[in-house]
């Protein structure tokens, strides 16, 4: 599984131009999923995540985590994080699970981390068209493998 974490003022999906949900100061993230993922590497990205030091204390340094600051999360699908353009010119997608595995795993994932007790967490729609709005604190952006 492959994370990418946006510190951020806020952030919002709409889902097929319909449905809307929105964060305020927290994280934006985005996960990939590939074939040999499994619900321990799941766990160990949850906690990873929410206690990684990304914020600011009183002091101006990055010293708190998610769970430090009440910050709240955005969890969104995202498949082309396991793509390659290594060759040509047309990413590759054969690095991400197949989407009946992902969407089991993803959902997983979402469980996990909306059992830590964190102050709101919504998440997108697996498989679904998405626009993702984020106002990037920083910027701050981080990629973490499992």
């Amino acid at each position: 599984m492959r994370l990418l974490i946006q510190r951020v003022k806020r952030a919002a999906v709409t889902i097929e131009g319909k449905e809307r949900r929105e964060i305020g100061q927290g994280m934006c993230v985005f996960i990939g999923v590939t074939h040999n993922d499994d619900t321990k590497k799941a766990d160990w990205l949850a906690e990873k995540m929410s206690g990684l030091r990304i914020f600011e204390d009183d002091d101006g340094k990055i010293n708190l985590s998610l769970q430090d600051i009440g910050g709240d999360v955005l969890l969104v699908s995202q498949f082309s994080l396991y793509a390659s353009c290594a060759k040509g010119r047309r990413p590759s997608f054969t690095d991400a699970a197949k989407p009946d595995e992902a969407e089991k795993l993803y959902d997983y994932f979402v469980s996990k981390v909306q059992s830590m007790g964190l102050h709101k967490v919504s998440c997108g729609e697996f498989g679904a068209n998405m626009e993702v709005e984020i106002i990037n604190d920083g910027p701050l952006t981080f990629i973490i493998d499992a």
